[in-house]
């Protein structure tokens, strides 16, 4: 006799079920993260694209103030989200008086090390959902499997029945659970390791750009510490490439 998933789901017992529906959410959650986080790097990637050409004139000229009303419109994109918050504290701290020895270049490289380290999180937010899915699903279907398996044997001990025929039935229902397990697993534990490749990339391009924003706000300092005095100011250094860093983060 053979039997469908529906007539075996209909055969479980209560502790299976429960087993079941569990590891069906687990699926539900890992697939929900996994959509949820590639449609975020897309979305991301996009603004950031976009914002990169229209900050690329502003930033060479050194108009912070345009940069950071550009990154107010692009609120999806991390590229974004890490020049405004830079650029704000830079003038910040050129507008405050500071009884500290550091200079505003200083304040906003120490801002942006800690930012960095919020958007990393922000970038890899349920991964974590990907990981307990992955390393704990095939368990939890062994379990289902085991709890079967006791329930089969109760019954042909109940019933007084034997043989292969009894206990096959009840058997095949029991590794059904196991099966589950797999299937939700493996998936999860792919999502995670294509994810976490995705993310690495995406934080190395952002840190990258960052990199190169505080260069051109140092380069920015220098120059109008040069104009301060007096001095006629020294045209920007060539090293900087600001759009073609940001340009890069958003690929």
């Amino acid at each position: 006799m053979q039997l469908g998933f529906a007539d075996i789901w209909q055969h479980m017992g209560i502790p299976a079920m429960v087993v079941a529906s569990v590891l069906l959410l687990m699926g539900l959650a890992s697939l929900t993260v996994f959509v949820e986080r590639v449609f975020s790097l897309r979305r991301s990637r996009r603004a950031s694209r976009v914002f990169s050409s229209r900050i690329a004139e502003s930033m060479s000229a050194g108009r912070f103030d345009a940069a950071i009303a550009e990154a107010e419109k692009q609120k999806h994109s991390h590229l974004a989200r890490i020049f405004r918050s830079a650029l704000v504290t830079y003038r910040h701290a050129e507008r405050t008086a500071d009884a500290s020895a550091l200079t505003p270049f200083d304040h906003t490289q120490r801002f942006l090390e800690r930012y960095l380290e919020e958007i990393a999180a922000d970038l890899r937010r349920g991964l974590g959902v990907l990981a307990s899915v992955g390393s704990t699903a095939p368990f939890v279907g062994l379990l289902g499997t085991v709890l079967g398996i006791i329930s089969a044997f109760q019954g042909i001990a109940s019933t007084g029945s034997g043989g292969l025929a009894a206990v096959s039935a009840g058997i095949s229902e029991a590794l059904i659970e196991t099966a589950l397990g797999l299937v939700v697993a493996i998936p999860a534990v792919l999502a995670f390791n294509f994810l976490s490749t995705r993310i690495g990339h995406e934080e190395m391009t952002l840190r990258n750009a960052a990199g190169h924003l505080l260069d051109t706000i140092e380069d920015h300092a220098e120059r109008a510490a040069l104009a301060k005095r007096g001095n006629s100011p020294r045209p920007g250094r060539e090293r900087l490439n600001l759009s073609g860093a940001a340009a890069g983060a958003a690929t």
